[in-house]
Order: structure tokens, then C-alpha cells, then sequence
């Protein structure tokens, strides 16, 4: 019985990230969901702000603190472990949740495009952004990133082995596609409202703040496998590096 609540558990919380991705989707490029990133300001605009820097905060604090090892070996103390990815999954849906439901418009624009070329061009962009991030996940395994493998293998009694490090086709070129595909998704927009900037700009240094602890952490778990890989390969921004991974 426990194995298939663990199983419903980690089906369940794939599910609801899935659902928070598509309309996170909708959300940053102002299409099709009902509330998006942009709209009529509903309160003073120094609260506003704050509200949203606080959001985003909570957003990157569950993600990052949850995902170091240290606080893995205590949570799983606590959960199952085959469960430990899967309720990081949940937590991390549900924080992005609350930061669409109480997002707070700004008003004003940075910069809104109106020529269609240009304009296609930057939505075109946007789409490819969201599309590399969710491509990048299936290079490394996205079932294994989402928490499903590791209830799959609990369920049929097997044992879990961590992923072995590989070098698949985004990763010859940046160590980091699916943080590269995120920048790509919130700067390439034809309108630039003043709510979407401090979106995009603070979730800017959060992504370069978490390649800093993530590295720490393949380098600790992979040693010279992942320092060899760091000496050849461009962090973020592609052909920066000569890269004979190729």
C-alpha cells in the first residue's frame, strides 16, 4: 500500500507542475490564462514591488535550499526518500502558484514593439526560450528530474541509481541550457512592462546565483568528470569557450 501512495504521490505532484509550467507559460507572455504578468496596477506602486520581490524570494529560496544535499539528508529523515524529488516537485509548483495568484501588476512600459517582423522575431524567441528549458530537462531525464523514476523504481521494488553524468546535445555547448532557455523566455518579449522587467531582472540573479551552488554541488558529486567539463564548456553563453566535446 505504501508503495502506491508513494507512486499516486509522485504522479500527482508531476501533474500539478505540469499544469504550473503550461501556465507559467501563459503567465510571462501574457497569453491565454486569465491573469498574466502584466495589468491594471491594484495597489501603491512601492508595495507592489515589494510583494513581488518577496514572491520571487520565497520562490528562490524553497528552490535552492531544498535542492542541496545537506538538506536533502535531513528531509529524508522526514519523507520517503523516493518521495525527496517528488515533494521538492509539489513545493516548488505550489510556490509558483502563490507568485502568479498575488502578483502585482506596475503599469508603465519599458519598451513595446509594434513593427511584425520584429515583433514576430521576439515571440518566436520567447517560444524557443520556453521550448530549450523543456527540451534540456528530456536530455538529462525529465522523469528522473520530475521525481517520477524514482517512485517508478519504488513501486517495482527496485533499487535507485543517481544518473551517471553524460554530455548530451545542448549541454556541448552551455553547462546550463535549461537556465539559458529561461533567460531566453522572460527577456525576449515584444512588451517590456515595468512588472515584467523586475520579474526578468530578478530572476536573472537568482538563475546566476544558483549556477554558483549547483556547480558546487556537480563538482562535489562527479569531482574531475565535472571539472574537466567546467574548463571546456561555456557556463551560459554559447561558443564563449573552445569546446572539443563536440
Amino acid at each position: 500500500m505504501k508503495k502506491i501512495l508513494v507512486l499516486l504521490y509522485g504522479v500527482i505532484s508531476y501533474l500539478l507542475f505540469f499544469g504550473t509550467f503550461l501556465y507559467a507559460f501563459g503567465f510571462v507572455g501574457n497569453l491565454f490564462v486569465p491573469k498574466s504578468i502584466d495589468g491594471v496596477p491594484q495597489v501603491p506602486l512601492a508595495q507592489a514591488i515589494l510583494i513581488n520581490a518577496s514572491l520571487l524570494l520565497l520562490f528562490a529560496l524553497q528552490h535552492s535550499i531544498m535542492a542541496r544535499p545537506a538538506f536533502k539528508n535531513w528531509w529524508t529523515k522526514i519523507i520517503p526518500e523516493p518521495a525527496e524529488r517528488s515533494t521538492y516537485v509539489l513545493l516548488s509548483s505550489l510556490c509558483l502558484i502563490l507568485l502568479v495568484w498575488q502578483w502585482q501588476p506596475l503599469g508603465g512600459f519599458i519598451w513595446r514593439v509594434e513593427e511584425p517582423v520584429a515583433k514576430t522575431i521576439l515571440t518566436v524567441l520567447f517560444i524557443t526560450g520556453w521550448l530549450i528549458v523543456l527540451w534540456s530537462t528530456f536530455m538529462i531525464n525529465h522523469f528522473d528530474l520530475f521525481g517520477l523514476r524514482q517512485v517508478w523504481l519504488y513501486f517495482l521494488g527496485k533499487k535507485y541509481e543517481p544518473l551517471r553524468f553524460r554530455i548530451p546535445f545542448f549541454y556541448k555547448y552551455v553547462r546550463h541550457p535549461l537556465y539559458l532557455g529561461w533567460l531566453i523566455a522572460f527577456w525576449a518579449t515584444p512588451v517590456m512592462s515595468a512588472a515584467h522587467l523586475l520579474f526578468a531582472a530578478l530572476t536573472t540573479g537568482y538563475i546566476l546565483a544558483a549556477i554558483k551552488f549547483e556547480e558546487k554541488d556537480l563538482l562535489t558529486h562527479f569531482g574531475d568528470k565535472y571539472s574537466n567539463y567546467k574548463r571546456l564548456v561555456p557556463k551560459i553563453i554559447p561558443f564563449t569557450k573552445k569546446n572539443p566535446t563536440k
